[in-house]
């Protein structure tokens, strides 16, 4: 199953951690796993490289885990928030759809 965890302190989010394989078919035809990693990517992107907010992001295919950190203060705080509120709404619409394999949550 693939966990996402979003963080929040003092009601901003602050970054998100997905980690996991969904499991629900073999790689390479896994389309939870794709479609999640389509998400995470169109998200990191947004934020460093067309807004360049410098969030700090760690990858270990090893673990299949990425993690992305904000910095403690943004520019442009409404937007990088909305991005990151469009990420959880469509994670938790996929989580919706394929309960079986997919768990999103605030932390």
């Amino acid at each position: 199953m693939i966990k996402v965890e979003f963080f929040s302190q003092e009601g901003r989010r602050t970054g998100f951690s997905v980690s996991g394989h969904s499991g629900y078919a073999e790689a390479g035809a896994d389309v939870i796993c794709a479609a999640v990693t389509a998400i995470v990517r169109y998200a990191e992107a947004t934020l460093n490289d067309i807004l360049g907010v410098g969030a700090k992001t760690r990858v270990d295919a090893e673990k299949a885990l990425i993690t992305l950190t904000l910095p403690a203060s943004c520019e442009d705080e409404d937007t990088v928030q909305a991005i990151l509120d469009g990420m959880m709404l469509t994670l938790v619409s996929l989580r919706d759809e394929n309960p079986d394999y997919i768990e999103v949550m605030e932390v």
